[in-house]
């Protein structure tokens, strides 16, 4: 049984009274849980604070806050046998929708406290820590437009209006996608690498189940000739993976592997988790098994792939070398 853990609390995620939700879940953690409360300030990231927590030798670390607060959380724990719980307080609480963890605070402090725990994989791109997915293209661009005011007025919709824009400025750009056994040259105006997504991450979904525990990427491949298209296949993209079934369309394609190299022409922005990194070319590697999250059991799904139908594309299949 849990007895103690480091609590780290962000006070400004969320569209939420923060003083009302720490009390609700102290309310339900500390009677059975001695917690060491941590705030994230401006200056001081929940990494910081894990760091720190596990150098004193913290049982277990609870993270509540957005995706950022749990990315960050995460990033100091992956590794370790230190297991994470987490209360999600954030716009989009996407890395507990993907673990199908629940995202009321009361629902998950009592997956905390029922003590089972399950491993999944994490990720790096570029070096840095990714827990859950990588976008480039019309992902990224999205993200970018919607802004910090617009995400704390509109919450989810804030996405939402900021993928409309973005479709008005629909691009294509080439790509060259290289796997530990294949090399993949297609044109995209969008392309997403997910170590765990949500079924609402459409543009993760081409496969319709991001698998989070098999030391697998996926990546899926979004070519829409036209703007008319680019919504048609966005919707197919969520109907799918909603039913729980790989997309059909020719201009979707998936794939999963260990590792992910991935350069474009012209280059292209990059949203890591959440967050605007930088610009293409990106390497992205899968951590298998590397982070004890307090879960209960997930149902699993198949692997899949499908490349066929996309244009501009070709495969080359990498030479192995003979031992």
């Amino acid at each position: 049984m849990l007895r103690s853990a480091c609590l780290i609390f962000n006070p400004v995620a969320g569209q939420g009274d923060s003083e009302q939700e720490l009390a609700l879940i102290c309310s339900i953690l500390q009677p059975t849980i001695a917690l060491d409360i941590r705030f994230t300030t401006a200056e001081v990231d929940a990494a910081t604070l894990a760091h720190q927590a596990i150098k004193e030798g913290v049982e277990a670390i609870i993270a509540s806050g957005g995706d950022g607060t749990i990315s960050a959380a995460t990033a100091a724990i992956a590794g370790t046998e230190i297991p994470l719980g987490i209360i999600s307080r954030g716009t989009a609480n996407a890395f507990a929708n993907a673990l199908d963890l629940p995202t009321a605070i009361d629902e998950a402090c009592h997956t905390i406290l029922a003590g089972s725990t399950r491993t999944v994989d994490t990720a790096t791109c570029n070096g840095m820590p990714m827990v859950l997915l990588a976008g480039i293209g019309f992902e990224a661009e999205t993200v970018d437009l919607a802004d910090r005011d617009s995400k704390d007025r509109l919450g989810m919709l804030a996405y939402v209006l900021a993928g409309i824009e973005q479709l008005r400025r629909l691009n294509h750009f080439e790509v060259e996608i290289e796997t530990e056994d294949k090399i993949i040259q297609v044109t995209a105006s969008a392309i997403t690498i997910a170590n765990a997504a949500p079924p609402t991450s459409i543009l993760a979904q081409g496969s319709a189940g991001v698998i989070f525990d098999d030391g697998l990427l996926d990546l899926t491949i979004v070519s829409p000739a036209t703007k008319v298209n680019a919504i048609a296949a966005s919707y197919d993209l969520l109907t799918s993976a909603l039913r729980g079934d790989a997309v059909q369309r020719e201009d979707v394609g998936y794939l999963r592997a260990r590792r992910f190299r991935v350069t474009t022409n012209p280059p292209q922005k990059v949203v890591l988790d959440g967050e605007i990194i930088g610009d293409t070319p990106i390497e992205v590697e899968c951590l298998p098994q590397a982070l004890r999250v307090f879960s209960p059991q997930v149902e699993e799904v198949q692997p899949t792939e499908k490349l066929m139908g996309l244009p501009n594309l070709t495969v080359t299949l990498k030479e192995t070398e003979e031992e």
